[in-house]
């Protein structure tokens, strides 16, 4: 009897969090259905975490196979910033005037995913091919 009390009060803690706005999980579901709704947080969340995965294989691939140079940087930034926009504008057909327009969805995480495709890319080529 206490355990389905305690499943109860845990249930209605967890919907009161998604009411207060304070927790609200972000489904699978959500991130490829176009007619979802998006507020500015969830929206820069995903954009920023799409850009990190993107950096971290990026950055092991570049430096598996030994590829050197600046031209191998400003490739990541170009595919980084295509897949980004084709996200959000080819896959979730979202008014980016909602959200601040191209630049401040572009710019999303940009800082963070070049510096980590950088660690990982010097990292793996180093351990690697020295």
């Amino acid at each position: 009897m206490r355990e389905r009390k305690s499943v109860k009060s845990n249930l209605q803690q967890q919907q009161q969090l998604h009411q207060d706005g304070h927790f609200s999980p972000l489904k699978l579901s959500k991130l490829l259905d176009p007619d979802a709704s998006w507020d500015k947080d969830q929206l820069g969340d995903v954009l920023h975490w799409i850009r990190q995965a993107l950096a971290l294989i990026c950055g092991l691939l570049w430096g598996s196979i030994p590829l050197v140079g600046g031209i191998w940087f400003l490739l990541f930034v170009v595919f980084s910033t295509g897949i980004v926009y084709g996200y959000y504008a080819l896959l979730l057909k979202i008014d980016e005037e909602e959200f601040g327009g191209h630049q401040a969805l572009l710019q999303e995480g940009l800082f963070a995913s070049v510096s980590l495709f950088l660690l990982a890319w010097i990292l793996v080529y180093s351990l690697a091919h020295f």
